[in-house]
């Protein structure tokens, strides 16, 4: 098979994936965008250009930035924690053996679970309720129950414990398999050495990390800043708009309250969002990665 008629094979077995992709996200992104420039409405057939205005009134609406700063806040630190947690467990697992594997894959497990069913679970352990099994443990050992999604300072991060929960597990994993690769003869040579285990994780395996750490890290980024799930099932966006993010308030405009060009332009900002935050993290990897090389 000579080159060119090879390269057309190539084309054609790519094609059906370019085409859905073409129809299924960069025509409905650009739809978005030109209707958000607009008053369209579902309950409007008529609709007229407005230019900007979708975006100053999103602007001057103080819930909308504060689902903004939530989504940032949320992803932001469900990447720290769920790295981080997933990074000590998978070193400390990292070993052959049936107990290990039994742990891995209870870590693992809560992956498995639907993240709605995790939500209405979490909503039912940390009700302030007197069925309330999270504030029953605690009002056994003599401490004061406590509002974990009724008190807007830390409905919030009740929230994203569940999510630590949930996906550490499947990060640890990710990262198991990144450890499996790294030559055991760079260990050997620190030990010689004389480094430490702290040392050695430091100098050797937390830079070999680097494949797993920037999917895991770029993934938990991306999808904190689209949590919506979880939330619509533990608070609804409550207590007031403590818990409100970009894609609940995206949602409510466009699907309850009918708003479908205020959503667009909300949708083109959380565009714009995700952008610029994968854009900064991932010049931020680059650079991690031009240190180990």
């Amino acid at each position: 098979m000579n080159t060119k008629r090879r390269d057309r094979v190539f084309l054609l077995m790519i094609l059906p994936a370019f085409i859905g992709f073409l129809l299924l996200f960069i025509v409905p992104s650009l739809m978005s965008f030109g209707y958000s420039l607009t008053n369209w409405s579902v309950y409007k057939p008529n609709f007229n250009f407005v230019g900007l205005d979708n975006y100053a009134s999103l602007f001057a609406d103080t819930k909308n930035i504060a689902a903004i700063k939530h989504s940032i806040t949320y992803a932001l630190v469900i990447t720290v924690l769920q790295n981080g947690f997933a990074i000590l467990f998978a070193v400390l697992l990292n070993r052959k053996g049936i107990m290990a594997n039994m742990v891995k894959s209870i870590f693992f497990l809560p992956a498995v679970l639907s993240i709605l069913v995790v939500g209405f679970l979490f909503q039912y352990i940390m009700t302030s309720a007197d069925y309330g099994l999270l504030n029953n443990i605690i009002q056994f050992f003599g401490g004061t129950p406590v509002n974990w999604l009724g008190n807007g300072k830390i409905a919030l991060f009740s929230v994203l414990a569940t999510q630590v929960w949930q996906w550490t597990g499947w990060s640890m994993v990710i990262y198991i398999a990144n450890l499996k690769s790294i030559d055991g003869s760079l260990y050997e040579a620190a030990e010689i050495d004389g480094a430490g285990k702290l040392q050695t994780f430091r100098k050797v395996t937390l830079p070999l990390l680097y494949p797993a750490a920037s999917f895991n890290i770029l993934m938990s980024l991306i999808g904190g800043l689209k949590v919506f799930d979880v939330v619509f099932a533990m608070t609804k966006g409550g207590p007031g708009y403590a818990t409100e993010t970009i894609m609940t308030t995206l949602i409510r405009e466009g699907f309850n309250s009918g708003r479908t060009a205020y959503a667009s332009a909300f949708a083109v900002v959380f565009f714009v969002i995700v952008f610029a935050l994968t854009q900064i993290i991932t010049f931020f990897l680059n650079k991690w990665e031009e240190r180990i090389v």
